[in-house]
């Protein structure tokens, strides 16, 4: 096989890349709308053909003003109570330029938990409030381990508020479904998708 090699910054000696390099690529999966849904759950697709899985939540706006985005797991399809450890940071700057804060936030985490895992601070019910965010799920139908994941979300309710968790669910059985729901009232509008990643 003939070495190409990058010179002068041009790459015009290259015609192809060999079928074993691969950057990766994003698969959609699955999209959902809601339209005044109590919860959005990802119950199918979730299975061994990815290593990850990424959902990306996309406007979801609250029926409730004040409401927060929260998340669990299933094993079986219909139980979202999977024991999770994780952690909880956030940092906000809010409307008026007079408050900022960069913080871990103990009452958000979990030891040992089975509760729903909040994912933002606060979402308002204003036409002009919403939270998006990005949601990673890593090897989901691995048997030996645990699972982890990590969220990245942005949120409006009077402040910008930017928050973070990570941790992972204390179980060898295989994750088979997501659920995201508000803590208060339904998911009035927005859209989550579930991409799998081909590494």
């Amino acid at each position: 096989m003939a070495l190409n090699f990058c010179n002068n910054n041009s790459l015009s000696a290259i015609t192809s890349i060999p079928a074993a390099i691969s950057g990766g690529s994003l698969n959609l999966i699955s999209t959902q709308t809601a339209s005044s849904s109590a919860t959005i759950d990802f119950t199918s697709g979730i299975d061994s053909t990815y290593k990850e899985y990424i959902f990306k939540f996309i406007n979801l706006h609250p029926a409730t003003d004040n409401s927060k985005l929260f998340f669990q797991v299933t094993t079986n399809g219909t139980d979202f109570n999977t024991t999770l450890t994780s952690t909880y940071f956030i940092a906000d700057h809010d409307e008026a330029d007079s408050s900022t804060t960069l913080s871990y936030v103990n009452s958000d985490d979990q030891a040992q938990g089975t509760s729903f895992q909040r994912i933002n601070e606060s979402t308002g019910a204003d036409n002009d409030e919403s939270i998006s965010g990005t949601l990673h799920l890593f090897d989901p139908s691995n048997t030996t381990f645990v699972k982890h994941y990590m969220s990245r979300s942005s949120s409006v309710f009077e402040k910008e508020t930017d928050a973070f968790t990570a941790g992972y669910f204390n179980t060898t059985s295989a994750v088979t479904g997501v659920q995201f729901k508000f803590d208060a009232g339904n998911i009035d509008s927005g859209v989550i998708k579930m991409y799998g990643i081909t590494k």
